[in-house]
């Protein structure tokens, strides 16, 4: 096995506890009132599907969503700045396929190579937080 390949397996492998963790969901900010703008970017764009919120998470305003095995919840921050470094990692079976997607809803792929053993590019959502998204190198 190649010294990359062996990386890209690193990154890839199980790394099992007696506990059985997994990841139910990630929490991104966003400001009050752009639920609209989210919709249009995470559905409409991306392809997610909206979650309902229980009525009593409801009433704080935001949106959830899922797509796959991966769902966002978008939380309203009042004083919401976008996430310019953290964000969230999303696995996509067919990478280009996805950035030529993306690309013909008029945003722009910031391609990164410096992963070694995965290929990866990154976009803003509507609210302007930093999105990752990868898949392993073949």
């Amino acid at each position: 096995m190649s010294h990359q390949a062996q990386q890209a397996a690193e990154y890839t492998a199980d790394a099992p506890t007696p506990f059985g963790l997994g990841l139910h969901h990630v929490q991104l900010s966003m400001p009050a009132g752009t639920e609209e703008d989210c919709r249009r970017f995470w559905v409409d764009i991306l392809g997610f599907t909206e979650v309902q919120k229980p009525p009593v998470l409801a009433a704080r305003g935001g949106l959830w969503v899922r797509a796959d095995n991966l769902e966002i919840h978008l939380g309203v921050e009042p004083d919401f700045r976008p996430a310019k470094k953290s964000h969230p990692g999303i696995l996509v079976r067919d990478l280009e396929a996805f950035a030529q997607h993306v690309q013909g809803h008029g945003l722009v792929p910031e391609w990164d190579d410096a992963f070694p053993g995965m290929r990866r590019f990154y976009l803003r959502d509507n609210n302007g937080n930093r999105l990752e998204f990868l898949s392993p190198a073949n």
